[in-house]
């Protein structure tokens, strides 16, 4: 991704090579989503390492090209060309390639292939952010975030944590007897502990954190919620170098948000099967569930998820809102899955910048990073107008969504969030 004044072109090759954990159905986050050939597995859906800047005290903001997006950026990715390799390492199926064996490759075996910007595919934020910043009597909203573990003591999110009132920090007791001891922001349900945050794998959680709410004014990135009023519960549920984590630990993690208050929840991960206790956990949950429809098959090609079904993303409740992958040229990024009934809305989550842990950021891609930015949009719009239910706002985001052609028979909303849109809705 470059300015198109830059002199010299910035060259992304975005790989994942990780296969899904070989035992019963997990949850990964997107990153291995993408990677993953175990059809039992839910996998996280990202993979990663011009602008007006949105926020002169965040130097990288003018990076966050999904919050605006004036048209001068492009990016150029290495991919290979398989008409290239000899026959002998490709097998074609009766649906086009089926196998690969990579031989040693060159220069020749690859295209460069170039996506350029259009002005206006964002999520019109700023206007959005005027209107919060003057409505009174805004509610406070807490987001479950049910991932990889969270990095809370990064400068961009330590304010925009939840907090357990009714816990007294590391004493060791269940003050407030739910059955987990110092869960002061949220729960270790792979370790069955409070330590939210290990250590670098949890890359993932962090950066969908601070795309839902990270500080603004800090010298860093901005989220879209305002964390003052928009708590993150950090519910860590999936770890380890793949990204995994069973359904059981997720299932309790959904168990937890919602009897400690959380009212709306990000899931950035899937599985093409989970057992019954999950899908029923989720239809009677009061929540509003913001999820990433996945990132396409082992090739990294999106489909069809209303034909080949990915969960949670195909699970057509009334509290579920399914993300796509928006790339900035307004058309759904190769990878992302897609679907016209079972895949609500699209939003940016291609090179999009966040934080990562050890007060850094990074650029990630894939509909790990399209859920945030829903998810933030919701909890935005639900604290500005307390008469709305959660029920309303998934109505809200979908019918103020940017109409886009591309989007027609792929999405259900047939467009892409408009945070300034939803936050107008029916008091025009």
């Amino acid at each position: 991704m470059m300015r198109k004044s830059a002199k010299t072109a910035f060259t992304a090759v975005l790989a994942a090579a990780v296969a899904a954990a070989p035992f019963h159905t997990v949850f990964a986050s997107e990153a291995f989503c993408k990677a993953s050939k175990a059809s039992a597995a839910f996998a996280l859906h990202s993979i990663g390492p011009g602008l007006n800047n949105l926020s002169l005290e965040d130097e990288n903001a003018e990076f966050q090209w999904a919050f605006q997006n004036d048209g001068n950026l492009n990016e150029t990715e290495r991919r290979i060309n398989f008409e290239s390799i000899d026959d002998l390492y490709v097998h074609y199926g009766k649906n086009g390639i089926d196998a690969i064996s990579i031989p040693p490759l060159g220069p020749n075996n690859f295209n460069a292939v170039s996506t350029v910007a259009v002005a206006g595919i964002d999520i019109n934020i700023r206007e959005a952010w005027d209107i919060y910043s003057q409505t009174e009597n805004k509610r406070p909203v807490t987001v479950a975030l049910i991932d990889t573990g969270v990095d809370f003591t990064h400068k961009d999110l330590t304010s925009c944590m939840w907090v357990n009132a009714d816990e007294i920090p590391d004493d060791g007791i269940d003050n407030d007897g739910n059955g987990y001891i110092d869960d002061v922001n949220g729960w270790n349900f792979l370790e069955g502990n409070n330590q939210i945050y290990t250590g670098r794998e949890d890359v993932h959680g962090t950066h969908a954190a601070g795309t839902i709410a990270a500080s603004k004014g800090d010298g860093g990135v901005v989220g879209i919620a305002d964390g003052s009023y928009v708590k993150i519960m950090s519910l860590k549920a999936l770890g380890g170098s793949e990204g995994m984590g069973s359904a059981d630990s997720v299932i309790e993690a959904i168990r937890y948000a919602e009897a400690n208050g959380a009212q709306i929840c990000n899931l950035s991960f899937g599985s093409r099967e989970v057992p019954e206790e999950f899908i029923s956990v989720v239809r009677d949950s009061h929540m509003l569930f913001i999820v990433s429809a996945g990132n396409g098959d082992k090739y990294e090609i999106g489909f069809d998820i209303d034909k080949y079904p990915v969960y949670p993303a195909s699970l057509t409740f009334d509290n579920v809102i399914s993300v796509a992958n928006l790339s900035f040229n307004g058309k759904l990024d190769d990878s992302s899955n897609y679907g016209p009934y079972n895949v609500d809305i699209a939003a940016p989550g291609s090179l999009i910048l966040s934080t990562i842990p050890g007060n850094s950021y990074a650029f990630m891609t894939g509909t790990s990073m399209s859920a945030p930015m829903v998810t933030g949009a919701a909890a935005m719009l639900y604290s500005a107008r307390p008469e709305l239910s959660l029920q309303d706002v998934k109505n809200i985001l979908m019918a103020s969504s940017h109409k886009l052609a591309f989007l027609k028979g792929k999405v259900l909303s047939s467009g892409m969030l408009d945070v300034t849109a939803a936050m107008k809705w029916g008091k025009q």
